[in-house]
């Protein structure tokens, strides 16, 4: 395993992230474009935004994966938790470990902020990273809907 950096997002890695979040739309299949990155990248940079983003970084200094978290509120627990949004990891750098360390990094964060969890979804084929998943978290039976408004 090769030796992997977790570290917040800067300003100066906007052309790797750009690469890294449109390969994470491709992946699942989401129509994104530069204007959405754009926005999505101007919340990670705004220090009121309650959206944060930390980077895998490889020996070489080159961004490999990227994840995404903020807080939210649970109203029955009584607590504030962490969701992650977004975990993605350049297809040539998977098995390094960097999702694992990238999930760990947002375990972190939670831990020093007084969390109760971090919690995240993932598409059900995604056998892969739910692989990895597994091994660090606990499955929910919670099922998912979205409304348009």
């Amino acid at each position: 395993m090769s030796e992997i950096t977790i570290r917040p997002v800067r300003a100066e890695d906007r052309a790797a992230w750009d690469v890294l979040y449109q390969g994470y739309a491709t992946f699942y299949k989401v129509d994104q474009t530069a204007d959405m990155r754009d926005r999505v990248f101007g919340w990670l940079m705004d220090a009121d935004h309650t959206s944060n983003g930390l980077v895998a970084e490889n020996a070489q200094g080159n961004l490999i994966g990227l994840t995404h978290y903020r807080p939210f509120v649970s109203m029955l627990g009584a607590n504030v938790s962490g969701f992650l949004d977004d975990l993605f990891v350049d297809p040539a750098a998977r098995g390094s470990g960097a999702a694992q360390a990238l999930i760990n990094g947002v375990a972190e964060v939670a831990r020093k902020n007084g969390w109760a969890k971090v919690r995240w979804i993932t598409a059900d084929d995604n056998y892969r990273g739910r692989s990895v998943y597994d091994k660090l978290a606990t499955r929910t039976m919670w099922i998912t809907y979205d409304m348009g408004v």
